[in-house]
């Protein structure tokens, strides 16, 4: 198992309700995290990429000077289902969350950022859920990721669950937003397992488009 720590998984619920308080200080950013493989023991079920999962919280105004990269904590890494369940199994799930928290799962060497060279050409599908619905989609959404149900190989590149005041929002990153046949795929697949409701607002960004809409800077 890796020695990244995770101890956000570990905290108790009143913890993490805590908005104001919640301590990552001890958890790598992103600024600061190498992609190194892990070593899978033999016995366990590898997995065909490695992952990494990381957690970001929107701060109040008062913090805001905190950059994008710096506000990425690392929760951990896996390769393997073993190791997977290891850290998800200890996880908040995202409903228990407070708002405007996100979870982050990208392969590993893929940073859960706009400008990283993987998503730069890339876009992502925006999936908008009514209350309620976020942590079963969530899970149908990783382990279908794990399980390679979309069948794209190395276009996916990861996806992020937001817990809003309102909503909560889900989004699927690939590497190439050019690539119709590929989103398309995407769209139907992300259909499929999370078995949305009719009305569910889905639709497709580029990160090019994304980033035209965006201040110079977007911590």
């Amino acid at each position: 198992m890796d020695s990244s720590k995770h101890e956000i998984s570990s905290k108790n619920d009143d913890e993490l309700h805590k908005e104001d308080d919640m301590d990552l200080s001890d958890i790598q950013s992103a600024d600061k995290v190498i992609a190194t493989p892990l070593p899978i023991p033999s016995d366990h079920h590898k997995l065909q990429y490695q992952y990494w999962l990381w957690f970001s919280k929107r701060w109040k105004a008062k913090i805001s000077n905190v950059s994008y990269d710096q506000n990425l904590k690392l929760i951990g890494k896996f390769g393997s289902v073993e190791q997977f369940w290891a850290i998800y199994s200890h996880l908040v799930r995202p409903s228990e969350l407070p708002s405007q928290c996100d979870f982050h799962l990208f392969k590993l060497g893929i940073k859960p950022m706009w400008e990283d060279e993987a998503n730069a050409k890339g876009g992502q599908w925006i999936v908008r859920l009514k209350k309620g619905l976020v942590s079963r989609c969530w899970e149908n959404l990783i382990l279908a990721m794990l399980g390679e149900q979309f069948m794209v190989g190395d276009e996916l590149c990861g996806s992020v669950v937001s817990t809003r005041l309102k909503e909560d929002i889900i989004t699927v990153w690939n590497r190439t937003a050019s690539d119709y046949s590929t989103t398309t795929r995407i769209r139907d697949t992300l259909r499929r397992i999370m078995n949305l409701p009719p009305n569910t607002v889905i639709e497709y960004k580029s990160h090019v488009d994304i980033l035209k809409h965006l201040p110079v800077s977007h911590n």
